[in-house]
């Protein structure tokens, strides 16, 4: 048999399974007619958007859906999932607080709506024509920014090498590695942090790392470059970069969970991408900082069983500060957080609110022209809240009290937020300069919006 009376027979296999497990009929299967939607001509383009980064051969999701063949069977989950957008994941309240992010990958109410009439209407492929060329995806072992930067890390900083045993509980690796090969201060304009492909990238929790600096004997610790499933990589704001240097030291903080195997020699590697050495830029970020949601001095962490429970963490800026993104992190009882701002004035601004679900690290990048700009003083509110009932799919026992911990099994709380600090010349130019990108996109300021 060749292989185009192969291929044929197996698709029509393929639809007799079609009709047999999904109700859909053959006639349904190669449907197009004017107004029908279609894989080829609108599935196939939102798929390649936002979901078959994760669900490729080597990706993170549980199938790969790149061909029509593999995505036909998982139309009424795909059905499912989309239209309680539940996938793609993206946690973001879409009611309050700032919406516009680069990494958005939602999709639209007509997205959704265009997979639900696909589904509806029997799943066809539509005119092969029509299909978009394929992506090209990246291997696991791969460096995500590559692609996008156009050239490999200009430095790896690899950890030490940890044995990950098969059973067990939680397990944490804290090396402090020097940052080798350095001939003088280089400014990161980005950062990924990576464990090896495909067993690190299965054991490990998440990967944070900070960059120590001795000054006048003082040691210095900047937050540099995190790890965890929907949070592959790190792009600073335009002209804002970090500086590493000579002698600095990277402390990092693994935390590793057991899954049945063990791994021998587990190395997670951060690359770093510089700004040419000629072109350094012009304002400097503290990176990414762990803003606590409770611990304050009248407030521990403590929610009793069968019950639900809300913390906040108070947070009063010294400086001028610019946020470029922000980052749940909760363990199982945690269902989210929001991020407030108070500003000096008495104003009071929801910069952010977004659920929690603890197979997903998702840092979620402002766009350029919304990044909130916060003058000396403004307050930054963190409430963070808890379900700790049988309603919370993910609690493992309603019936136990709950308190900080580190394992998986406790729980916490902090939002990792990606902040730079200015003096005062440097946060009016900013503000100077936010005022004429919105007037140039046509976009009013606060003060226009409310007539003032």
């Amino acid at each position: 048999m060749n292989r185009h009376a192969r291929f044929s027979l197996l698709l029509g296999l393929s639809a007799l399974v079609a009709v047999a497990v999904f109700g859909f009929s053959p006639e349904k299967l190669s449907a197009q007619s004017a107004g029908d939607v279609t894989f080829a001509a609108d599935v196939a383009p939102i798929l390649q958007a936002s979901c078959q980064e994760c669900h490729n051969p080597e990706g993170v999701g549980p199938m790969s859906l790149l061909t029509y063949e593999e995505v036909r069977p998982w139309a009424p989950m795909i059905r499912e999932k989309v239209s309680t957008r539940e996938m793609p994941p993206w946690h973001v309240d879409k009611n309050v607080g700032i919406q516009q992010f680069k990494n958005d990958v939602s999709l639209s109410d007509g997205e959704i709506e265009k997979i639900v009439q696909w589904v509806d209407s029997g799943a066809p492929l539509g005119n092969p024509a029509d299909l978009p060329p394929p992506l090209e995806w990246p291997s696991g072992e791969d460096w995500r920014l590559e692609s996008l930067l156009g050239r490999p890390p200009d430095l790896i900083v690899p950890s030490t090498s940890f044995d990950v045993v098969a059973n067990g509980l939680d397990q944490w690796h804290t090396p402090v590695v020097e940052i080798e090969g350095l001939d003088g201060p280089r400014w990161v304009l980005a950062n990924e942090t990576k464990p090896s492909y495909p067993l690190g990238r299965r054991v490990t929790h998440h990967a944070n790392s900070s960059v120590l600096r001795v000054v006048d004997g003082e040691e210095q610790r900047a937050g540099f470059s995190n790890f965890g499933i929907g949070k592959p990589y790190d792009i600073y704001p335009l002209n804002t970069g970090m500086m590493v240097q000579p002698g600095d030291q990277l402390s990092w903080n693994i935390h590793y969970y057991p899954i049945g195997q063990e791994v021998i020699g587990e190395v997670a590697e951060v690359g770093l991408w510089f700004y040419p050495e000629d072109e350094p830029p012009q304002f400097a970020t503290a990176g990414d900082q762990s803003f606590g949601s409770y611990r304050s001095d009248d407030q521990e962490m403590v929610i009793p069983p069968n019950s639900r429970q809300i913390t906040q963490g108070i947070h009063v800026l010294q400086q001028n500060a610019r946020i470029h993104s922000f980052r749940v992190h909760e363990h199982l009882i945690g269902t989210g957080q929001s991020l407030e701002a108070v500003y000096p004035d008495g104003r009071v601004e929801i910069l952010g609110k977004a659920g929690w679900h603890p197979s997903w690290h998702i840092t979620y990048l402002y766009e350029d022209h919304v990044a909130p700009l916060l003058p000396k003083g403004t307050v930054l509110i963190i409430t963070a809240w808890y379900d700790n009932t049988e309603n919370n799919p993910w609690n493992p026992d309603p019936n136990t009290w709950v308190v900080h911990g580190r394992r998986t099994g406790d729980e916490m709380s902090h939002m990792w937020i990606g902040i730079s600090y200015f003096d005062d010349g440097q946060f009016e130019y900013l503000v100077a300069e936010r005022e004429r990108v919105l007037e140039e996109l046509g976009i009013a300021t606060a003060g226009e919006e409310d007539g003032g």
